[in-house]
């Protein structure tokens, strides 16, 4: 598997409260982001996301996530591969509510 780029959750949310947040991409599924979410983020399940690709090209930045990290890192590589910027929220949406905002539901 080819190497790719991370953000930890409190390094993303000091980006989002500098004003300079990037695209925060969900790719979990609906269920789990029923659960609990990022404010803001934009869901598309990982399996929809070949649809998507031309929307996600005029992205400057993209960090992806999912549970705890596994499928938003092999999102971000394909990602990668089509030329659109994206980086892995390094544990998921799980390190956030853990680093960030411990008052989000976990599951």
């Amino acid at each position: 598997m080819e190497p790719y780029a991370e953000i930890p959750a409190p390094a993303l949310k000091r980006r989002i409260d500098a004003g300079d947040a990037p695209t925060i991409l969900d790719v979990r599924e609906p269920w789990e982001h029923e659960i609990v979410a990022i404010p803001g983020a934009r869901l598309i399940p990982m399996d929809q996301l070949p649809g998507h690709v031309a929307e996600l090209a005029g992205e400057r930045e993209i960090v992806v996530h999912c549970h705890h990290g596994q499928r938003s890192a092999a999102v971000v590589q394909w990602l990668r591969r089509q030329g659109i910027p994206a980086v892995n929220l390094r544990g998921g949406i799980d390190a956030w509510a853990v680093e960030v905002d411990p008052a989000l539901r976990r599951y």
